[in-house]
């Protein structure tokens, strides 16, 4: 058994060699960007106006003398005239500040007079321009190569007109279960059987990081028939995660079933609850995550060792968000040889464990907001204690 910081070193460590293509930019939200995006422009490409209001000279603010429009301009339009002492321009947010402006007053601050004049009513103003290139500068890197394509990601490439960006490939990933107990979520349960949902859960996880999978069904507890679904998943993958028959059970059969396919196992135990009995293996450059039956189990360390894996495939250093919090309340454990990983929900700034019953009590996440990090020796936290959360 090795603690959880060796295990996630391990895989952390195995080298990936994620491909490379293009697809287009209204196709690239969620994908993992494969080259830095340089500006092929300045941004702003000109000074322009951040209000709506008068372009003028900003020592003509001193004087109590009405300024003469001279022009209005309205965004996309290029002005033909300049100010000098005693003019302005009518301009819109977003329009190019003409030549002489080195301000633009509110329109709020001003009042129009006859004989298209407008007198200003405040002595002082900002400039209230959004200057060229203030935001970006021609041949400025404005992404970098690793990032998640997001939202505001995507507004920057429209803006420097990278319509097919550069993004890594999808690593292809198999989903396994295994047990003669499991039937399909379809299947109404008899006597001692119970519902697969960790293909499900899997699946859904997978689906948001996100990533191809496969669901290659309920192999059974014989060696063969799982030497056989695991042999067909790793030729037709990139990554393997299969739940159950990892254990110490006379019909575990997983380590050796990875052992007679040829896969180096690089764990098989990790000091953590839930989870303990996780096998991780390789061979060439295809991973098998052996995960426990128990639904929590792989619901938590698909999300603490197998998501930033899974980035890692995708060209991403996935560096999940912690908080320290506050304790809510007072938490106590009987065992504190592994770390623990703890359902909570955060209320009011502090953390509060929610009813919990152990690694086959799925339904405890539904209502938690993050898992709460609980080391090897600590049996009790008390009410104020600062204790490491992470989101889920």
């Amino acid at each position: 058994m090795i603690f959880f910081e060796e295990a996630l070193k391990i895989v952390m460590a195995q080298p990936v060699f994620p491909a490379i293509e293009n697809i287009s930019l209204a196709g690239s939200s969620g994908r993992i960007l494969a080259e830095d995006i340089v500006s092929d422009i300045d941004m702003p490409p000109f000074d322009k106006s951040a209000v709506d209001g008068f372009a003028c000279r900003m020592e003509d603010l001193q004087t109590t003398l009405p300024a003469a429009i001279i022009e209005t301009i309205l965004a996309g339009i290029v002005p033909q005239k300049t100010i000098v002492r005693g003019t302005c321009s009518r301009i819109m947010t977003g329009a190019m500040v003409p030549r002489g402006a080195d301000c633009v007053v509110m329109v709020e601050d001003t009042v129009e007079q006859a004989g298209d004049k407008v007198a200003f009513t405040k002595e002082k103003t900002g400039k209230n321009i959004c200057f060229k290139g203030e935001d970006i500068r021609l041949g400025e890197i404005v992404l970098e190569k690793g990032i998640i394509i997001k939202s505001a990601q995507i507004a920057v490439l429209a803006s420097v007109g990278v319509v097919n960006p550069s993004v890594f490939k999808l690593p292809e990933t198999g989903v396994i279960s295994t047990g003669d107990e499991l039937v399909e979520p379809s299947v109404v349960p008899k006597n001692a059987q119970i519902r697969n949902s960790n293909a499900s859960q899997l699946e859904s996880q997978i689906r948001i990081t996100p990533s191809i999978h496969k669901y290659y069904g309920i192999a059974a507890d014989d060696f063969r028939s799982l030497a056989n679904i695991i042999e067909k998943a790793m030729n037709e993958n990139d990554l393997v995660l299969l739940t159950g028959g990892v254990s110490m059970g006379d019909f575990d059969f997983v380590p050796a079933v990875m052992q007679e396919l040829g896969i180096e196992i690089l764990f098989k135990s990790i000091a953590i609850r839930p989870g303990k009995p996780t096998v991780f293996g390789r061979r060439d450059n295809k991973y098998i995550f052996g995960l426990p039956g128990n639904p929590v189990s792989s619901f938590v360390l698909f999300e603490v060792l197998v998501k930033p894996f899974l980035f890692k495939m995708m060209g991403h250093n996935y560096s999940p968000k912690e908080f320290i919090l506050p304790m809510g309340c007072r938490f106590s454990r009987r065992s504190s040889e592994r770390k623990s990983l703890i359902p909570v929900q955060i209320r009011d700034g502090s953390v509060f464990p929610v009813d919990y019953h152990g690694s086959a009590h799925i339904n405890a996440f539904t209502i938690a907001d993050a898992i709460m990090i609980m080391e090897i020796g600590s049996t009790i936290i008390n009410q104020g204690d600062l204790v490491h959360v992470r989101p889920i």
